[in-house]
Parts: structure tokens; C-alpha cells; sequence
């Protein structure tokens, strides 16, 4: 099974949503946009909301690939905006090789 970190590397989406990810990923701040993102008052674990998001994301990606009606490219960044946050709190609290 990939790790968290490898299934965020192996993310490929258009490079239109994923430089705008990049420009919003310095403002992220879990404790207002998890919650609402995730339903949930409690703030999980990093790993667990990367797995969370991933699984909103690429039910989003679906619907962008459909072109569905009720696609929204804003949610879509918003998505990848709090992965990318949350992959860089998670390698931020790894334990490092020595």
C-alpha cells in the first residue's frame, strides 16, 4: 500500500488548478476550512485529513472529468489548497533520518 506522501506525489491534475493550489497553500488555515470541508467540529490528525480530502478530491476530479453541472472549479482548489497544507504539517512533524 503507498503512503500518504506518495499518493499526494502521484496526484496529476491540469496545471491550471494546481498553480492556483500552489498560490492559496500559504493561507491555509485547518482550524476554519477542515471543519467546514470535512463536516466535522474535530480536527483529525493530518494523515487522516489528507486521506479525508483525497477522497473529496478525487470524488471532485470525477465530476470535473464528467463535466458535470454541479462541478465547482473553486471547491476543486479549495480541495488541494488544505491537501497540500496538510501534506506540509505532516512532513513538518515526521521524524527525520539522521
Amino acid at each position: 500500500m503507498l503512503d500518504v506522501m506518495t499518493l499526494i506525489r502521484n496526484l496529476r491534475r491540469p496545471a491550471l488548478l494546481a498553480r492556483a493550489a500552489r498560490f492559496g497553500a500559504d493561507d491555509y488555515r485547518r482550524e476554519t476550512v477542515l471543519p467546514r470541508l470535512l463536516k466535522t467540529e474535530k480536527l483529525p490528525r493530518p494523515a487522516a485529513a489528507i486521506m479525508a480530502l483525497l477522497e473529496l478530491e478525487a470524488a471532485t476530479d470525477a465530476r470535473r472529468i464528467a463535466k458535470a453541472g454541479d462541478y465547482s472549479p473553486a471547491r476543486h482548489v479549495e480541495l488541494l489548497i488544505a491537501i497540500s497544507g496538510e501534506a506540509r504539517m505532516l512532513a513538518a512533524t515526521a521524524p527525520r533520518a539522521v
